[in-house]
């Protein structure tokens, strides 16, 4: 047990969109994050201070931590940040990588000689950019797909050179932000005529502030690993990389006529030992010294089981809320371990099975929205153990907002079947309380 202060934060929920609406779909992924690790942290026998979004801190009673501290909607949210910062040992940050939000925010810790829990700068830094972790992955000799920067000219695309690498690749592309998170942004193109399609059309917003990069697409399985390398001062090498889950990755990506986005996933993934076993080989032989702390890789597993990887993650991702479900230990407890003999009493193999899913919910009953909040989350909440972010719309600054309420779910179960029948009960309760699933 550590009995000491740690700051832990989230930026879509901890105040970082406190001057602009908060998309509902985006908070649910940022809050799941926030409490499951917060519970984890106080399990560990930390004092814990967190910062919430005005917005919601109805949400408040639902976190296990010591100190909230609100940001309201014209408050500087960074000079809150910097101040919980000061008054903190330790420092958790969970935040974008894109406009170099993450980076600077590590920063602040680091100027400030905290212990940072999450990852430096120097990972942070490189897994921000997905043309420099291509890089990263080439000198590593691991199998990644061809990745090229995007020229502008003026403040469109460069159809021309877009075009030409799409003919020599003969395959499949597509094209995301260089710092994009998750799904955001993401384009597949499989033919020439989609690629002229979409640039012909003008219903496609291109950030001519950002850089962006062209992706040979990998057709398989998308996945991803999820991994810890222990804080503790000793020499990289003792310190290997141990993987806590290789998990499945629901995404929609393929279809034009819809943005990309990022459903959940589930963990662990089939023949799990088979493919943790290949990871490891090929991670054994990666310089990941960048990269102490709790960090994610995403990868393709293709027909023929050899693995293409695609980018890091330098920060806790999504799929936290479902390993922490399947194994018999406390993960955040091997971040901070410094008894190595201790090591051996933790197993790194999952006996339970963790679906983990953002849902999309119309309500169709004739509760407020603020009744909803008072009276029916806490219901809701006691009957369905598995809801990490209650269903909520985020209301504020924006008007022009989704009209659905969004909330995620995160299950414990024996197997895959006990799994989709306890989402199926989840359902049913969810009817019970006049909110109709609409995806």
């Amino acid at each position: 047990m550590f009995h000491q202060d740690i700051f832990i934060f989230e930026f879509v929920s901890g105040g970082g969109f406190n001057q602009v609406g908060i998309p509902s779909s985006l908070f649910c992924e940022g809050y799941a994050m926030l409490r499951t690790i917060i519970e984890d942290f106080k399990k560990l026998g930390f004092h814990i201070t967190t910062l919430l979004d005005s917005r919601i801190e109805f949400l408040s009673p639902y976190m296990k931590v010591d100190v909230i501290k609100s940001v309201g909607l014209e408050e500087d949210y960074l000079k809150k940040y910097t101040d919980c910062v000061r008054d903190s040992s330790y420092c958790f940050v969970i935040a974008p990588e894109f406009s170099s939000i993450l980076y600077n925010l590590t920063k602040i810790v680091k100027k400030n000689k905290k212990k940072l829990l999450s990852i430096d700068l120097n990972g942070v830094k490189l897994g921000a950019s997905k043309l420099e972790t291509y890089k990263f992955f080439i000198a590593n000799k691991m199998s990644t797909p061809k990745s090229y920067k995007i020229p502008f000219k003026g403040i469109i695309f460069d159809l021309d050179f877009i075009l030409q690498k799409y003919d020599q690749l003969n395959s499949p592309i597509v094209i995301k932000p260089n710092d994009g998170v998750g799904s955001e942004s993401i384009f597949y193109f499989e033919k020439r005529n989609d690629i002229l399609q979409f640039f012909e059309s003008s219903n496609k917003i291109i950030d001519a502030n950002r850089k962006y990069i062209l992706q040979e697409y990998i057709e398989g399985d998308p996945m991803s690993v999820s991994v810890i390398i222990d804080q503790t001062p000793e020499k990289i090498v003792e310190n290997v990389p141990k993987i806590l889950g290789v998990n499945f990755q629901n995404l929609q990506i393929k279809d034009l006529t819809k943005d990309s986005e990022y459903f959940g996933g589930f963990t662990p993934v089939k023949q799990f030992e088979q493919l943790k076993g290949q990871i490891e080989n090929i991670l054994k032989r990666v310089d990941l010294s960048a990269f102490k702390g709790y960090f994610g890789i995403d990868f393709v597993k293709k027909a023929d089981n050899s693995l293409s990887f695609i980018e890091i993650n330098p920060r806790l991702t999504t799929s936290y809320v479902g390993i922490r479900n399947v194994l018999e230990f406390n993960p955040m407890e091997l971040l901070l371990k410094q008894n190595k003999k201790l090591l051996k009493n933790y197993k790194l193999i999952p006996h339970k099975f963790s679906e983990f899913a953002q849902i999309k919910l119309e309500y169709d009953g004739e509760y407020t929205s603020g009744e909803i909040n008072k009276l029916v989350l806490p219901k809701l909440i006691n009957m369905i153990p598995e809801i990490i972010t209650p269903p909520i719309i985020i209301e504020g600054v924006n008007k022009n907002q989704e009209t659905f309420y969004s909330c995620f779910i995160s299950t414990k179960s024996n197997n895959i079947q006990s799994s989709k029948y306890r989402v199926s009960q989840i359902n049913q309760i969810f009817s019970k309380f006049d909110f109709r699933i609409i995806k």
